[in-house]
């Protein structure tokens, strides 16, 4: 059994990769690895986390391209420079960006 251990970041923050160059938003935590052994063997060894941490769902974006990335903590930092993200789902899941994080839309109960 994995000890499970506390987040870092949170839905709705702006972070950014700290090797390859990309950023995103969060829109997901696992408390631990829940992916694919496949995806997770891809990872080149000398690179890949440990599985024992949290992994974040980021809606992604570099220079090029919008998509969905799932990185472990070990290897995420936030984006200090809070300007805001341009990926073309962000509105499916958030509000508004307050200045500092992404607020998700509210739910409510028909």
């Amino acid at each position: 059994m994995h000890e499970l251990i506390e987040a870092k970041f949170s839905i709705g923050i702006i972070v950014k990769h700290k090797y390859l160059n990309f950023r995103g938003v969060i829109f997901d935590v696992d408390p631990v690895f829940n992916n694919s052994e496949e995806w997770y063997l891809a990872i080149p060894k000398e690179i890949r986390p440990h599985k024992n941490q949290p992994f974040y769902h980021l809606l992604a974006e570099n220079k090029d391209i919008f998509y969905i990335a799932y990185v472990s903590e070990q290897n995420l930092s936030l984006d200090q420079n809070m300007k805001e993200c341009c990926h073309p789902d962000i509105r499916k899941i958030f509000s508004h960006f307050d200045g500092k994080k992404y607020i998700p839309h509210t739910r409510t109960n028909n």
